[in-house]
């Protein structure tokens, strides 16, 4: 009993058999004392235990993954956003936050951070920038709606997208067809370009073919590509070997006059060659042998390099001009002629000329020299000036003769005087 009292501060009194015993009233008063004091203590400890369930309640645990880096942390934050803060983990809005910034904070659950970082895809040929929260290239192609597994990728699936410092080459499927030599080929191929394509398809395009597509364009789903081959035929052929015209001075002919003295005959030679054919058509030819069966002849032209004698000065003597009368039947070649010339001296002068020359014969031809026709041309073929059908019509012939009458004699008469003293005009 008194081991009690002691505890509870309550000296304990010497035993004193003389001291007065209490009363009812004296006990029921500390009675009622003990019982405030442990009121007191109980209140006491239920503000400490309230403090300390408040501070449990308010404190959440929770999982943070940062980018696979995952930790469980302590807070008090009452938001995703503050914890992040928190944290010291900055947010964009490219990035994936789950739950949400703005949603509580998770108690015992796990907060997810994906950070979006740029990537560059280079699509058959085509480059894209995108932005993905990814961590791998798989996981990126998918947030662009591209399945990894349908493509061929310059790198892997798996590879992380933070670790790449050159863009992503992706090739899709495409269906590709060739045209070649009438046969058609199809196969679905995740090639760049057309050459590459018809290499998987065995299509080999040599330097001569034709494609109608460059084998550097881009290869297309759907694309159409027709592949023309060249063919290599051997052949001969016979050509002419043309001949050489010489020309030799000769003093024994007038200025201007040429005679031919020996004709040029073309030679021959047999070509042996491979040509290439196009669709048909010869595109290119290349030559390997050249054999002359037959040599040419040169044409031997000799060039007159005498001055002509000077013109007989034109007199009125008698003695120029024929004193016969000169009979013409009409269509004739001397009625052709009279028309042209209506002086009679001088139609007499011409009739006495040609008579000699030709006698008046459109086909006249001097085996000598070579002149021909009514006016003696040389060669005949000077008179095509004045008409295609020079060999057998006298009005040709008779225009082209007082043509060059007049321009080398002026007259008629005057070549006729010419003629009566040198023996030809």
């Amino acid at each position: 009993m008194l081991f009690a009292e002691a505890r509870r501060g309550v000296a304990a009194a010497p035993t004193d058999r003389s001291a007065p015993v209490p009363t009812r009233r004296d006990l029921r008063t500390k009675r009622r004392a003990r019982r405030w004091r442990t009121v007191a203590k109980g209140s006491v400890i239920a503000v400490v235990a309230f403090g300390i369930g408040g501070f449990v309640t308010l404190n959440k645990t929770v999982a943070v993954d940062v980018n696979g880096d995952r930790t469980v942390v302590t807070t008090l934050a009452s938001t995703v956003g503050g914890l992040l803060a928190d944290r010291g983990v900055e947010v964009s809005e490219r990035d994936l936050v789950a739950p949400a910034t703005t949603a509580p904070v998770p108690r015992n659950g796990e907060v997810v951070v994906r950070t979006a970082r740029e990537l560059s895809l280079e699509i058959d040929g085509r480059v894209e920038e995108v932005w993905t929260t990814g961590a791998t290239v798989g996981e990126a192609l998918a947030d662009v709606g591209v399945r990894a597994e349908d493509v061929r990728l310059s790198v892997s699936r798996s590879a992380p997208v933070a670790r790449l410092n050159e863009p992503v080459e992706v090739f899709t499927p495409k269906e590709f067809t060739a045209e070649v030599d009438g046969e058609v080929l199809t196969t679905v191929t995740d090639a760049t370009t057309v050459g590459e394509a018809l290499q998987e398809l065995g299509v080999v395009v040599g330097e001569a073919d034709t494609v109608s597509a460059p084998l550097t364009d881009a290869a297309a789903d759907g694309m159409t590509v027709g592949v023309t081959r060249s063919i290599a035929e051997d052949g001969t052929e016979t050509t002419v070997v043309p001949f050489d015209v010489v020309e030799e001075k000769d003093p024994t002919l007038l200025k201007g006059e040429k005679k031919v003295t020996q004709k040029g005959r073309a030679g021959e030679r047999i070509v042996t060659f491979t040509a290439t054919v196009v669709g048909g058509k010869e595109v290119d030819r290349e030559v390997l042998t050249e054999v002359v069966v037959s040599t040419p002849r040169d044409e031997v032209v000799k060039i007159g390099t005498k001055d002509p004698p000077p013109k007989p000065k034109q007199t009125q003597a008698t003695s120029s001009v024929p004193q016969a009368s000169v009979k013409v039947s009409a269509g004739s070649a001397k009625a052709i002629a009279r028309d042209l010339v209506p002086d009679d001296d001088q139609f007499k002068c011409l009739v006495a000329l040609w008579d000699r020359e030709s006698g008046w014969r459109t086909t006249a031809s001097n085996s000598y020299s070579g002149a021909y026709g009514i006016p003696q041309a040389l060669p005949g073929s000077k008179m095509a000036s004045a008409g295609a059908d020079w060999r057998t019509n006298p009005a040709t012939q008779i225009e082209w003769g007082l043509g060059y009458i007049k321009g080398r004699y002026g007259t008629p008469c005057d070549a006729w005087g010419a003629f009566q003293s040198k023996g030809w005009y």
